[in-house]
């Protein structure tokens, strides 16, 4: 798999406002929805060239990989980091028939991080679809 980046004066324009943001947000620890957007918007281009290839350009799979809307993905199951650990070390297959996932190498933290965001808007507006699927 290859992997596509933004140009780098592009990544540091738009992902270092939303880190410096990110640190800015409420006494609880939220992020102000400015920042999240931006993470989403880096995140939609960033998963179109690295991942939608397997998971889908709408997140619902492909004959290559499963669904990031499949509730298997809701946080509860598969946390932030599981997401992160996927990226930076690969996934044994555990819930699907479609074989292991390699490392999505080349990607910065902040680039995983925009995708995560990315997925769980997507998440969040669709919903999820049950597992195992119809």
């Amino acid at each position: 798999m290859r992997v596509v980046r933004l140009r780098p004066a592009i990544t540091a324009f738009v992902v270092a406002p939303v880190l410096v943001l990110g640190a800015c947000g409420g006494d609880d620890g939220s992020v102000p929805a400015e920042t999240a957007d931006a993470d989403a918007d880096v995140g939609a281009a960033l998963y179109a060239a690295n991942c939608a290839s397997c998971h889908g350009d709408d997140l619902r799979g492909t004959d290559r990989g499963p669904s990031h809307l499949s509730q298997v993905y809701e946080e509860g199951h598969h946390s932030d980091e599981a997401f992160r650990g996927a990226v930076e070390a690969g996934s044994v297959a555990h819930h699907w028939n479609f074989g292991d996932m390699a490392p999505v190498r080349g990607l910065t933290e902040a680039e995983v991080a925009a995708i995560i965001a990315f997925i769980r808007s997507v998440q969040e507006a669709e919903g999820f679809e049950p597992y195992p699927p119809d």
